[in-house]
């Protein structure tokens, strides 16, 4: 008969066994969320990723065979991300008349999410590529693992940072801005749009949909500024 130990090894090494585990996990946390009262601490990505790493370490299993199935999950974030322009187009008339704001909210907040964590990481001794790395990390996965190999960055590590961010700052968002007594939709989603990508826009779109709408914008339009003024701002701390 064959051993337990001999029918896992044999499982792990399919792909379908991965996607499923992962989008278990998923769920799991999207429950648990659900269950504690919509808490930002219970974030559902920040639940998956503890029980599919705690799945991994206890299995011993590498990432690399992991990611072959959870590759499916992956490819999907570039439709996934492309689709936000369906809440860009419906707000366009919100949109032209915050135009101006919007626009320098957005020079703040790309130029602040670059500036701070390679000056941090410079006065730390931080350097080449690791630092390349952590230029990045505020714009969603797909752009900043592009952005970080024309750096000369390392793309895993900067997917490791992008993801720490979006929970980071999907988990501190809301009560960040209401002790800030910020109450404008508009603005809390664009904040976090642009400081916490797609995770952070997960969170917006949770709490109110103009809020979320907002993020989407936010998280879009700072993607196509961190790739355009990444290279300059690192070149400051070369």
């Amino acid at each position: 008969m064959t051993e337990l130990p001999e029918i896992w090894s044999y499982l792990r090494e399919g792909p379908l066994l991965w996607l499923t585990a992962t989008l278990v996990a998923y769920l799991a946390g999207d429950a648990a969320y659900r269950l504690i009262r919509d808490n930002p601490l219970v974030n559902p990505v920040l639940v998956a990723m503890l029980l599919l790493a705690a799945l991994l370490w206890a299995t011993r299993t590498p990432y690399g065979t992991y990611f072959e199935g959870a590759q499916f999950v992956h490819f999907m974030l570039g439709p996934a991300t492309v689709a936000l322009a369906g809440p860009l187009y419906s707000n366009l008339h919100h949109m032209r008349r915050t135009l101006i704001p919007m626009a320098g909210a957005l020079l703040v907040g790309s130029g602040t999410a670059i500036l701070s964590a390679l000056w941090i990481a410079d006065v730390l001794g931080v350097g080449g590529a690791t630092l390349a790395s952590l230029a990045p990390k505020s714009t969603t996965a797909p752009v900043a693992i592009g952005i970080a190999e024309q750096l000369g960055g390392l793309p895993t590590l900067t997917a490791t940072l992008v993801i720490l961010t979006g929970i980071i700052g999907a988990v501190v968002v809301t009560p960040l801005m209401n002790a800030l007594r910020i109450t404008d939709w508009r603005a809390r989603g664009f904040a976090v749009g642009t400081a916490a990508h797609g995770i952070g826009t997960a969170r917006a779109f949770q709490v109110n949909q103009t809020a979320g709408a907002f993020a989407g914008i936010g998280m879009g339009f700072n993607a196509l500024l961190t790739a355009l003024i990444a290279p300059y701002v690192l070149a400051l701390f070369q």
